[in-house]
């Protein structure tokens, strides 16, 4: 993360050693690099997030299919379900809880001693995440597509549902950033997927919102990751619905500038502790 330069010291006649920063790019390519090496070591933290996406999209389809499917014609709950696994699945996925192991450790606290930029630190993690989501995501969708599943939207569409589900996951993980910058707490960092539980379930995770009624359906409108849920359903059932897209992009964004900033507050306390 840092490199070494030797320059001349005129006055002295012999070459003086400095360390100097490395390119922003070199940081954030070690930190990210760093985190994915962890990962089979870690499988732990991997596995049980793309397993329980798994589990509740066969048995939810297994429970839901023939009442759906025989009241509402032309309804699949197979392609209405993806969206929901999908964000059972990458929300929450981030290298946070390592990160409190390396505050634990004192690494975090020997590395903000070298030159490091101390963005490029949360910049690393994030990227191993997005890694990591894309991954988890694979299983999922190869699921839904031996099941039948057709994406209206085509490959690019496939394209694009990846990185909406990636972009979602990133937003969320700044959140468990933030915690873990702030308390260095491995139990409250693992609590944290425990905000998105609400979240998921009071919006259209199970029925469209139109069929949502009274106190829920308020919240469902009110809820970003029922925009993000919509803009991946549109990708599978509907194709190029750009006013979906455009919704799911904008509560992402919402979502993201808040968990964020709560990140760098963070990061900034840590770094001044420190």
């Amino acid at each position: 993360m840092t490199t070494v330069s030797i320059t001349a010291a005129s006055s002295e006649g012999r070459a003086r050693v400095q360390a100097r920063p490395s390119p922003a790019l070199r940081d954030v390519a070690s930190i990210a690099g760093r985190a994915l090496r962890a990962v089979p070591r870690e499988l732990e933290t991997v596995i049980p997030p793309v397993f329980i996406a798994l589990f509740f999209f066969v048995v939810n389809i297994g429970t839901l299919q023939r009442l759906t499917e025989s009241h509402l014609k032309g309804f699949g709950i197979k392609a209405f379900m993806l969206p929901t696994a999908i964000l059972l699945g990458v929300t929450g996925v981030s290298r946070a809880g390592s990160l409190v192991l390396d505050i634990q450790s004192g690494y975090l606290d020997r590395l903000l001693l070298t030159p490091v930029r101390r963005l490029a630190i949360l910049i690393g993690h994030m990227l191993a995440d997005v890694a990591i989501a894309c991954a988890l995501m694979v299983p999922i969708l190869g699921l839904a597509l031996g099941l039948g599943v057709r994406l209206q939207s085509g490959p690019a569409g496939a394209l694009a549902f990846l990185l909406t589900g990636c972009a979602w996951s990133l937003a969320f993980a700044g959140f468990g950033y933030a915690i873990a910058l702030k308390t260095g707490n491995p139990a409250a960092v693992n609590s944290s997927f425990l905000l998105f539980f609400p979240f998921l379930f009071m919006t259209s995770s199970y029925v469209p919102r139109a069929q949502l009624s009274g106190w829920l359906g308020s919240i469902a409108t009110w809820n970003p990751v029922t925009y993000v849920l919509e803009g991946l359903r549109s990708l599978v059932t509907q194709g190029w619905q750009w006013d979906s897209l455009v919704k799911a992009v904008l509560a992402i964004i919402a979502v993201g500038l808040v968990s964020m900033s709560l990140c760098l507050a963070a990061l900034r306390g840590r770094t001044r502790r420190g």
